[in-house]
């Protein structure tokens, strides 16, 4: 397990990170989403030892990280920003990770690169941005580490390729234990390969829940009644956001869908649907009651969140 603890880092008095907690257990896929400048990378860097925190601690199984070779060994990082070996090859870059990771399998790499159709001997300065970004996670999964940190891993990928990378890793995880950490421009990609999921905003986790909790106990309500009323008519039931047309209104509601579909129907309504969220709409109503403007965030699927 990772736990982190009142972690904090600065950059020239800029505020990156403040006092962020969370833990990640063994086996999960662990999603990371937020607002611009929220401190996803950051995070990845500092439960990586790259950085060094300024207040707080980042633990693996209660064994510190930064400077601890011991633990580095159990982890593999592929960064947003990649870099090999000048005029290296996929077998070259396969003799260096070897060299850390006592584990490497280097058939695995040979295999991987072959399911995506990498030549492991083709010079990688003739890959594309994609390809590069496909060669430095095989060249991860085949560590085989125990935790596994991928920054931005699906940038630059076209939609077939983003899909078998989602499945390579995913099974990945599954056949070994092991623990994802993932970071995404797109929601719709961590919704369909996450676990869980954490909400980075302004240097500190503000929601984080398992998957299936988001999907069940956030929704919409649609109801109309055959007298006047407004929000207050709904006393008791937690409403995000709420918008009223005439007799039908809108509600966005957070709580146990059974309950609240229960309470409102004692309230005798003429029309009464409850409608799903998407995780989009659940992260967009979570940070609009904070007060950040999302933008075009309805763009997501192409890259809403930074």
């Amino acid at each position: 397990m990772i736990q982190v603890e009142n972690v904090t880092k600065t950059f020239g008095g800029k505020v990156a990170l403040k006092n962020l907690n969370c833990r990640i257990p063994k086996g999960c896929v662990y999603g990371l989403v937020g607002s611009n400048g929220a401190g996803k990378s950051t995070f990845l860097r500092l439960a990586t030892g790259v950085y060094k925190p300024d207040a707080g601690y980042i633990t693996y199984d209660e064994q510190g990280v930064y400077e601890n070779p011991q633990v580095k060994e159990r982890f593999v990082f592929v960064a947003d920003e990649l870099y090999f070996l000048p005029q290296s090859n996929m077998k070259r870059m396969a003799k260096l990770y070897a060299a850390n990771y006592p584990l490497f399998d280097i058939a695995r790499m040979e295999q991987l690169a072959e399911v995506f159709g990498l030549d492991p001997k083709a010079n990688m300065n003739t890959f594309s941005k994609g390809m590069k970004r496909q060669a430095a996670t095989i060249l991860a999964l085949a560590c085989r580490a125990e935790y596994l940190f991928l920054d931005e891993t699906m940038d630059g990928l076209d939609p077939v390729i983003r899909t078998l990378v989602k499945k390579v890793v995913y099974d990945d995880i599954c056949s070994r234990n092991a623990t994802a950490v993932i970071t995404s421009h797109s929601l719709r990609e961590l919704e369909d390969t996450c676990d869980q999921l954490a909400l980075l905003h302004e240097g500190g986790i503000i929601l984080e829940s398992d998957v299936q909790n988001l999907k069940t106990s956030f929704f919409k309500v649609q109801v109309a009644f055959d007298h006047e009323y407004d929000q207050a008519f709904f006393d008791g039931i937690e409403i995000m956001a709420y918008s009223q047309k005439g007799s039908v209104a809108n509600l966005v509601v957070k709580g146990d869908k059974t309950q609240v579909s229960e309470r409102i129907k004692a309230k005798h309504p003429v029309l009464l649907e409850i409608l799903p969220l998407s995780l989009e709409e659940v992260f967009i109503h979570e940070m609009n009651l904070l007060g950040y403007a999302f933008g075009e965030l309805s763009e997501m699927e192409e890259g809403g969140v930074q």
